[in-house]
């Protein structure tokens, strides 16, 4: 189930939770007109293989368990400079979550202090998440939560397969490669973080860095990660008239300072965080099941005023939607290569 107002919708009514909305036609691939990605064969040796497979912050987490294998120096090396340049640090800041669904008068606001953190530049792609899939990620229960044991048999993709909603005989369409994953729920999306050492942005970390209101003089608070004023070809959205995803690393032009992209527009994001907002009456927006957050929109979300850093909505934990992915975060306490120089 998703909130009613994501998605362009005219038969919805406002203010209330409605069945999720199917993907328009031409957006997920027909069976006939599916290009698997071919499977990629690892490496017998399980160093090499955490490198093939991207799990990199898990590789210099587990420092202790690789320091004596010969090719450690050179795969820390490969990490550290993977991470380097692949993650962002998000300085130190505020967020002021609305407690309402939309901005009204003297709405009450939370403010919430951020420390330091780290930050995914891209969300996570169908070629990064493919190789959780590949090595088993939905069979080792250490990655989910046993509360969540009994849906595992429902995560599964058009063909019966293990893997998100929309692949077909467990493989991503290549062509989407790079786009971002799509038909994931929350605990699959926290499953993939967590078996690659990270985890998912809290949503006041989400917003910070949508906001970029960091510790400073100014004390600055933008609506957009570019600025104060929403502008179409900063982001993929539906005014944007693209009608479907985009690989991560387009609309640069859209960036926060610090170069993460496309935190407006393409998919909504999801956080780490449960959702905990009331409706403009002040009653509490409750779901049948555990709610969690989303941000940010999606390349089909019709309002514009639901594509910015401060709009508040969220899912159904259970939710496998087709503009629905995540990106991952990272405590700076955990980012162990920090300082230690990359090449």
């Amino acid at each position: 189930m998703a909130f009613n107002f994501w998605s362009r919708n005219r038969n919805a009514s406002r203010g209330g939770v409605a069945e999720e909305l199917a993907p328009a036609a031409g957006i997920i691939p027909s069976a006939e007109d599916y290009d698997p990605a071919p499977q990629e064969v690892f490496e017998d040796d399980p160093l090499q293989a955490m490198l093939q497979q991207e799990r990199f912050n898990l590789i210099l987490q587990d420092r202790p368990n690789w320091e004596s294998h010969p090719d450690w120096s050179e795969a820390e090396r490969q990490a550290a400079a993977h991470l380097d340049r692949h993650m962002a640090i998000v300085p130190e800041g505020r967020a002021s979550l609305l407690r309402t669904l939309t901005e009204v008068p003297d709405a009450e606001v939370i403010d919430v202090h951020v420390p330091t953190f780290l930050m995914d530049i891209h969300a996570v792609t169908n070629a990064r998440y493919q190789l959780f899939v590949d090595t088993g990620g939905y069979d080792d229960l250490s990655l989910w939560p046993e509360s969540v044991w009994t849906h595992l048999i429902q995560f599964r993709d058009q063909t019966g397969q293990p893997g998100p909603r929309y692949w077909r005989h467990g493989r991503h369409d290549q062509r989407l490669s790079q786009h971002p994953v799509v038909g994931v729920c929350w605990y699959e999306a926290s499953a993939f973080a967590k078996w690659i050492g990270q985890r998912l942005p809290t949503e006041p970390e989400w917003q910070l860095a949508a906001s970029w209101r960091i510790i400073s003089d100014t004390d600055v608070l933008y609506r957009f990660p570019w600025g104060d004023t929403m502008d179409r070809k900063k982001c993929n959205i539906w005014a944007s008239q693209v009608y479907s995803t985009v690989p991560v690393d387009g609309y640069e032009q859209g960036a926060a300072p610090n170069n993460v992209l496309q935190l407006i527009g393409n998919v909504w994001e999801w956080v780490e965080s449960d959702l905990d907002i009331v409706t403009e009456e002040g009653v509490q927006v409750v779901g049948e099941m555990t709610m969690k957050a989303a941000r940010g929109g999606a390349f089909d979300t019709y309002f514009e005023s639901q594509c910015t850093a401060l709009f508040r909505s969220g899912f159904n934990a259970l939710t496998r939607a087709h503009n629905l992915g995540f990106r991952c975060a990272l405590g700076l306490a955990d980012a162990h290569w920090l300082g230690k120089g990359t090449k």
